[in-house]
């Protein structure tokens, strides 16, 4: 035979030793064990059942797309449903339910107002649908649990009319809250826009004509100013030139008179000869000047065409002196002779050149008004564009200001609509809302006491107590059972031993312990087994 190992031999002296145990002590586990068993089933018995009815309330979207309305509300509705769930749990609405109903009014109303309140959140219970297979599932179930089947089921369906109305509530004053506040936004973003506007206008108003936008007119016309102001200026030279020219006429011609006055017999006098020497050297003074001007000048030109007109008058001049001439030739040979006369008096060809003096004078003077109002004119066109950068950065930053108010009340008012738009889909039940999925159940069987639970439980319960009783007893124990123990006391070797002599009462007393303790395990597995499958029919 093979030799028997040291750790074969100790685990062979353990397992004895258990069985040893079990041999001794299996009655004192099993009835504690069905004792155990018995009492946590039995007091599933005799606690009074809870009935549990259940609804499932489907979070059903907007039937109006997002694209062509957008909600003014939260979409997350697990948010809302959590304060909608903490409303509905306030103490003024569970009460309502509980006086309606007369919940929990206990032996002749000894149930305080705040207990039967806390006994009623206690029973509500608010889950949210999960489903693994689906990831975004909008749907929630609510739980109520009484001692009676048709109030748990009455209950239940006032809880669901609660969520249902109360999200219809919160999600209207929402919508109508942001339009309100969108609106108020708006009013306060139109005064904004109304005061930068008024002051862009007063801006522009006094800075009229120094605006950027007036620049281009401002330089066309200090261009024409400038231009009507050289005009001016050549005009009035060319007046001055012709004052001197006719005073100079008007003095010879005054000049000629006075040298001599032919008298006729009957006393008449007549003008002296003119200087015609001289107005022929200013004639050709002029035509000379004419060439020249003609030589670098159109015909259009204004000195040329003054200059035309001073050689067309001087011509006149002449003809007329000629004209004087020869009459007072003719009347001095037919009528007398020439005297000396201290007052010479004015032909008509001076009283001609003192008119035109006079409105050489009268245009001289317009001239010089015409052109002090031209400078003073482009002074002011010159202060405007000299002021117009400064301008321009100020109406540019008050144009900046004005542009982000109207863009400010543009979105403004975008929103505004769109939220009113969305309050009129909420206000027509047309947005996201609760509905019942599952009208609330009657329970038929209790929802607590769970006696499978219990016959579970105290299974465990009785093999706990089995044990420590068995546990105990051994331990307190102190007989020696097994000629192992004898020869671990002994401090000398055992030479022999003695065979234990077993007569037939003892094997008699041997089976009858045997088959009490197999008899008593099947009793208390079967009736473990039978109250465990009574409580699954019944639960």
């Amino acid at each position: 035979m093979p030799e028997i190992s040291e750790e074969q031999k100790l685990g062979r002296t353990d397992v004895e030793r258990v069985m040893g145990v079990v041999r001794r002590r299996h009655m004192h586990f099993l009835i504690p064990l069905f004792i155990g068993w018995l009492a946590v089933w039995g007091v599933s018995w005799i606690l009074p059942p809870r009935y549990m009815s259940s609804t499932t309330i489907l979070v059903q979207q907007p039937r109006v797309p997002d694209d062509y309305v957008l909600p003014n509300v939260s979409d997350d509705w697990q948010t809302r449903l959590q304060s909608i769930t903490e409303q509905i749990l306030s103490q003024t609405r569970l009460l309502t339910i509980i006086n309606k109903l007369n919940l929990y009014a206990g032996p002749q109303n000894t149930v305080t107002q705040d207990e039967r309140i806390a006994a009623m959140r206690k029973d509500i219970k608010v889950d949210v649908v999960s489903d693994p297979s689906r990831q975004n599932i909008s749907a929630f179930t609510i739980s109520y649990s009484a001692g009676n089947p048709a109030v748990a089921q009455h209950v239940t369906g006032e809880l669901a009319n609660l969520f249902i109305t109360e999200n219809l509530r919160t999600r209207q004053e929402e919508s109508q809250g942001t339009t309100n506040f969108l609106e108020q936004q708006l009013a306060d973003a139109r005064t904004n826009l109304a005061s930068q506007e008024a002051k862009v206008q007063q801006f522009e108003g006094q800075h009229e004509g120094a605006l950027p936008d007036q620049q281009a007119s401002n330089l066309q016309i200090l261009d024409g100013l400038q231009a009507q102001l050289q005009n001016e200026q050549d005009a009035l030279n060319t007046a001055k030139q012709q004052k001197a020219y006719q005073e100079a006429l008007l003095a010879q011609e005054r000049a000629s008179a006075s040298k001599v006055r032919v008298t006729n017999a009957d006393g008449t006098v007549m003008a002296g000869a003119a200087d015609l020497a001289t107005i022929d050297q200013q004639l050709d003074r002029l035509r000379a000047q004419l060439v020249d001007l003609s030589s670098r000048y159109t015909d259009e030109y204004p000195d040329v065409v003054s200059l035309k007109g001073q050689i067309a008058k001087t011509e006149a001049i002449r003809a007329r002196l000629v004209a004087a001439s020869k009459l007072k030739s003719s009347s001095a040979s037919a009528k007398g002779a020439a005297t000396p006369d201290s007052e010479p008096e004015l032909s008509g060809a001076a009283v001609q050149l003192k008119n035109q003096l006079q409105a050489d004078q009268l245009e001289i003077t317009n001239r010089e008004s015409a052109i002090a109002q031209l400078k003073t004119r482009i002074g002011q066109y010159e202060g405007r564009l000299n002021a117009e950068p400064g301008a321009a950065q100020q109406l540019t930053d008050l144009n900046r200001g004005y542009d982000q108010s109207i863009q400010n009340y543009n979105e403004l008012l975008k929103k505004k609509q769109d939220s009113a738009m969305a309050t009129s889909m909420e206000e027509l039940q047309q947005g996201q809302r609760f509905t019942v999925l599952d009208p609330p159940t009657l329970p038929v069987k209790p929802d607590f006491p769970n006696r499978l639970k219990f016959c579970a439980m105290g299974l465990a319960a009785g093999m706990a107590f089995g044990l420590i009783v068995a546990g105990g007893f051994e331990f307190m124990d102190d007989r020696i059972h097994s000629g192992k123990e004898i020869k671990a006391l002994l401090p000398m070797a055992i030479i022999s031993e003695v065979p234990e002599v077993v007569t037939p009462a003892d094997l008699q007393a041997n089976k009858r312990s045997l088959a009490l303790g197999w008899v008593t395990t099947a009793i208390v597995a079967v009736a473990i087994l039978a109250g465990s499958v009574f409580s699954f029919l019944n639960s």
